[in-house]
């Protein structure tokens, strides 16, 4: 896909890897629809923005905020072309610790928000022939760790429901797909720190930045229309998979 005056969603892009990502779209010529909870670091943002950038602050789990994105992305920006379902939480607990409704939110965020989120942007992308949704998975769809079960178990049902959907669409001049990064250093394993354990980014040398998930994002969407790229799976080259 030419990304140059395209348009992207980019969800949970405050901070981390939806900043690198948003930026690295908007180094391509893209226009941008970043949003996240904090109005104040979306602001900030958009002001780093090289092209016309919306901001739209507020939960991903508002059952009305994927239609009102959209909606906002057509009005202010006269289309859609890519939504980046990058918002996610992580909350690492045994079974004798678990926070049950900190478990249960973090199923809403990173599992029910992106279907939400896909089934509206796909109605619109299937009137206009084409589009493309990257769902921010993990390397945690594809395996499991203890005391991560219910994040685990939402990227695996992540890579399914996204799988399912690219079948789906197949020949639709729709793309589906998802990004599975490794340990990355970044603020999501803050709550390990917190609770006096390591970090990912100190059990694993050198992992990732957040700009190098941002470069897989793009690696996808910049392929000619005769190819799709389904999952990409980047890792720190310490990290044992």
């Amino acid at each position: 896909m030419d990304l140059q005056n395209k348009v992207a969603i980019v969800t949970g892009a405050s901070s981390g890897i939806g900043a690198a990502i948003a930026k690295s779209l908007d180094a391509a010529g893209m226009k941008l629809l970043i949003t996240a909870r904090s109005p104040e670091k979306l602001a900030e943002l958009a002001a780093q923005m090289n092209n016309e950038t919306a901001i739209v602050p507020g939960e991903i789990t508002d059952s009305e905020l994927p239609q009102h994105l959209v909606d906002v992305a057509l009005e202010k920006l006269g289309r859609l072309d890519v939504v980046i379902n990058n918002a996610g939480v992580m909350h690492m607990m045994s079974i004798e610790d678990a926070d049950i409704e900190a478990l249960c939110k973090m199923i809403r965020i990173n599992f029910e928000a992106v279907v939400r989120m896909s089934y509206v942007a796909l109605r619109h992308f299937k009137q206009q022939g084409s589009g493309y949704i990257i769902n921010m998975s993990s390397i945690s769809g594809l395996k499991t760790t203890p005391k991560l079960a219910v994040y685990d178990g939402t990227k695996h049902a992540l890579e399914a429901f996204t799988d399912s959907l690219r079948m789906e669409l197949a020949g639709s001049g729709i793309g589906v797909a998802t990004v599975e990064p490794g340990a990355v250093a970044t603020n999501l394993y803050d709550s390990w720190k917190s609770r006096g354990m390591k970090g990912y980014d100190e059990l694993v040398p050198n992992p990732l930045q957040s700009e190098d998930v941002a470069r897989c994002v793009r690696f996808i969407l910049e392929q000619p229309g005769n190819i799709l790229i389904p999952r990409l799976l980047a890792v720190p080259v310490a990290q044992p998979v």
